[in-house]
Parts: C-alpha cells; sequence; structure tokens
C-alpha cells in the first residue's frame, strides 16, 4: 500500500485517524497504530511482515542484552550488526552476489530469484541505528517489545523513510502532544506531498519510462537530455513527495520526524547537495560509518578512502546492481576533487558552482535510472555530443505531452527557484501571511481535488523507493 493510493486516502488513513482520536491513552494508542501499521505492510506482501517482527524481536533482545551485559555488550553488538546485516544482505544482494560470480568466471550458478522485501532498507538500518546508540549509552534501553516494534515499524515512515533515529522520537512513543494545530499543520504538509508525487512527478514518470524505454542507438540528443531532466525532477518529487506526506503523517498522530529533504537542486557543490538530498541516509552513514572509519582525522589519504567508502556503500544500499555501485562512486569522486581544491573554487563563483552542480547530479541520476551501465554511458554520450545524435525513428512528441511540459516547468520552480525568491527580504512578509491562510487553504483544497481526479482516472502511479 502507498500513501497515493486511493484504499489508502479513503479507506485505511480515515479509519486509524478516526480511531486514535477515539482511543486517547498513549499505551492503547501505540497498539493501535503498531497494529495498522503491520497491516499497512501486510497489503503488499503478507508473508514478510513476518521478516519484519523477526527484525524487531532480533534487535529488541540484543538491546535487552547490551543493556543488562554490560561486560559483553560490545559482542553483543558486533552479534547485532552481523545479524541485520546478514538478513539483508540475503534478501538484497544474494542474486547480485552469484550473478557477478557467474560472469567473472565464466560459471552458471543458479539464482535463487529472492524476491526484496519492501523497505527492508529503511527498516534494517532504523533498526540498527537504536542498538548502535543503545551501544553508546545514548539513551535507556525500551523494555516493552511493542513499543520497540511501533518505533520499527511505524507506517508513516516504514517503508521510504525518512530512517527515524530512536533518540529523537524516544520521548514522543510514551508521551507526545497532539494538538488541533498540528493534526492541521499535519494535514497541510500531507497534501503538498501528495501533489509533488502525483501532480508532478506521476506525470514525469510515463514520459521518463518511454524515453528510457527506447534503445540508446534510437535516442537524439534532445531525447537523452530530456529524458535525464524529466528524471531529475520525477525522483526529487516522488521521493521528497513521499516524505512530506510521511513527516505530515507523523504530525498527525503527535509525532514530529526530521526533515529530509531541503531543496537539494539548489546546491553549488556536491557536498551541499549530500547535506540536502535524503538528509536521513546521509547523516545514518555519515554517524555510523564514515565517522567510525576516521572521518577526517585520520590525515588527507584516509579521509579520501573513508569517502569513497560511504559513497560505494550509498550506491550498494540503493540497489543491487553495478549501475548503483557506480552512481555512489561517481558521487564520491566529486567530493574528493571538491577537497582536493574545486570547492575553494566554486565558493567564489556561485553561479558557476551551482551549475556545475546540477549538470553533475542530473548526469549521476542516469545511471540510477538505467538497468546497465553500458546503457547509461551510451546515453550520456549522447548528452555531451547532442549534435552526433539527431535522427531517430521514435516520434519526440508522441511521449512528451502538454501535461508532461506543464508538470516539468512547475517542477522547475517549485524545486528551490520560487522559495528562494519568496525568503528575500522583499517576498518575505507574503511567504509569512501565505502560510495558514484562507488562500493557501483554497490551493490545498484544488491540490488534494486535482490530485484524487488524477488517481481516480488510474493515473500512472509508480514509486521509486519501493525497491530500496
Amino acid at each position: 500500500m502507498v500513501f497515493s493510493s486511493m484504499t489508502f486516502l479513503w479507506i485505511f488513513l480515515p479509519l486509524v485517524f478516526a480511531l486514535s482520536l477515539v482511543i486517547r491513552r498513549p499505551k492503547f494508542q501505540n497498539i493501535l497504530l503498531l497494529v495498522f501499521s503491520l497491516i499497512f505492510y501486510a497489503w503488499g506482501e503478507p508473508t514478510y511482515v513476518f521478516l519484519l517482527l523477526a527484525s524487531v524481536i532480533l534487535n529488541w533482545a540484543l538491546g535487552l542484552c547490551i543493556d543488562r551485559y554490560q561486560e559483553h555488550k560490545k559482542a553483543f553488538l558486533i552479534l547485532d550488526i552481523v545479524a541485520n546485516l546478514s538478513l539483508l544482505g540475503y534478501f538484497k544482494y544474494t542474486d547480485f552476489f552469484l550473478n557477478t560470480v557467474n560472469k567473472l568466471a565464466g560459471t552458471s550458478i543458479p539464482l535463487p530469484g529472492i524476491a526484496l522485501p519492501i523497505g527492508i532498507s529503511f527498516f534494517t538500518f532504523q533498526a540498527m541505528s537504536y542498538v548502535i546508540d543503545l551501544y553508546r549509552c545514548q539513551y535507556k534501553v525500551q523494555k516493552d517489545v511493542l513499543n520497540l516494534a511501533l518505533y520499527i515499524s511505524f507506517f508513516p515512515q516504514l517503508i521510504a523513510g525518512p530512517i527515524v533515529k530512536y533518540k529523537d522520537i524516544d520521548d514522543q512513543i510514551m508521551d507526545r502532544t497532539r494538538t488541533p494545530e498540528k493534526i492541521a499543520s499535519g494535514f497541510r504538509r500531507f497534501i503538498y506531498g501528495l501533489g509533488k508525487k502525483v501532480i508532478i512527478s506521476n506525470l514525469l514518470a510515463a514520459a521518463v519510462d518511454k524515453l528510457y524505454a527506447l534503445e540508446p542507438s534510437n535516442m537524439t540528443g534532445l531525447m537523452a537530455w530530456a529524458a535525464a531532466a524529466f528524471y531529475t525532477l520525477q525522483i526529487y518529487y516522488d521521493f521528497s513527495g513521499y516524505s512530506d506526506m510521511a513527516i505530515g503523517l507523523g504530525r498527525m498522530f503527535g509525532f514530529e520526524f526530521l526533515e529530509n529533504f531541503n531543496y537539494p537542486y539548489v546546491s553549488q557543490s556536491i557536498r551541499e547537495f549530500w547535506r540536502r538530498w535524503h538528509i536521513s541516509l546521509s547523516t545514518w552513514f555519515k554517524e555510523y560509518v564514515y565517522i567510525p572509519l576516521g572521518g577526517n582525522r585520520k590525515g588527507t589519504l584516509r579521509t579520501y578512502v573513508n569517502n569513497s567508502i560511504v559513497f560505494l556503500l550509498t550506491g550498494l544500499w540503493h540497489g543491487a546492481s553495478w549501475n548503483f555501485v557506480g552512481w555512489g562512486l561517481y558521487h564520491g569522486f566529486f567530493i574528493i576533487i571538491e577537497r582536493m581544491g574545486l570547492g575553494k573554487v566554486l565558493k567564489k563563483f556561485r553561479i558557476l558552482g551551482h551549475i556545475y552542480a546540477v549538470l553533475v547530479v542530473t548526469i549521476g541520476w542516469v545511471f540510477f535510472r538505467v538497468t546497465s551501465v553500458r546503457q547509461g554511458f551510451a546515453i550520456v554520450a549522447r548528452m555531451l555530443t547532442p549534435w552526433r545524435y539527431t535522427s531517430s525513428t521514435a516520434v519526440f512528441a508522441g511521449m512528451v505531452t502538454t501535461q508532461t511540459i506543464l508538470a516539468f516547468v512547475l517542477g522547475l520552480f517549485g524545486c528551490g527557484i520560487l522559495q528562494q525568491v519568496f525568503h528575500t527580504k522583499l517576498l518575505s512578509g507574503a511567504a509569512v501571511k501565505w502560510k495558514g491562510s484562507a488562500v493557501e487553504a483554497l490551493y490545498l483544497g484544488v491540490v488534494l481535488f486535482y490530485s484524487i481526479v488524477l488517481l481516480a482516472n488510474n493515473t500512472y502511479n509508480p514509486f521509486i523507493y519501493f525497491r530500496f
């Protein structure tokens, strides 16, 4: 089940929200939210709900062991990390590993074809962060397995984040404030996210899929650039829209999640991009991989190695395929050359820095979207030398509709341009007046109505981060 589905919007959300208003005691409300979260997860794949519960019990039990047997807590931490990564590795990377062995060794080991449980990367990292921070004595152990189960499986952030750290919502689990203003703010944020997902991302997705379905040899330079540009906005509005909906849903039930996006396409370097894009993931790797490896404290060469490891793992986290690995290392390469001196140049020439960041990110998304590294290089070659590729048997106008162009223009202005304009001294007052005004309420009503109309008309409704 996804937030942008009619089942969720018309049945699941109204039902759980109404019941949560009736059941006010935190203990019983937590049980209610846990039950509905498990139903939410089991809706798409009932079998794997047992995997989710196994993950909960595993991390709860080892957390208790760390708390009780302090003299052996490092051993329990290692056991927890190995167990979590083994589960993630088996379900996500077994086929990838065997397929790589077959190609390198010329063998024909049969692939088991293991189905990827939805959201396993998200809930595994979230569960691991609980045990790691418990080991670091950042909070007391959660002895109630139901409360820990709610933390790991809470439906707003279960399948696509943001990755919530236990220390950020520890107090909220049993003592949270739920005011009419907070609920209204949650609905407001949810509708903004729904509009981003349905009105912009979904409309771009149809054109993106048609363009990337072409053989690279049948792509013109224009088609290659259109595919890359459309996908750059599609993935942002897909994922940031989902994060907005998750944050909004959390507020409706009294929880406050940290922001996951901060207009990443206004960045002037790749380092800045990763401070603004998927903030919960980049923070996770910083706290639990980069800093433990030594960060930038052990010399220049070690810093570069640590950066490379982090971005190799970042790429691998996103998918069991070499194009994801390449995408991660590609970003790591630019992080390193910015540390080597390019970053100082970019700070002096801000417009140049912005153009550089947008180009690097857009080209990187090509490798993220394709199914093979070879396909990625072929498309990028057409982007960088468009004059060599001007003919195609495909009709560009048949793949890119007026709706696509309108969604692209809206998306272009909405990914940071308008926000920066309204944060200037001249218009900052207008931005303040807009928030919570009757005009904004009318606007949100139109966004909600149009989103539902599109969904009711069976508008193409993919979700990119389901596979992670």
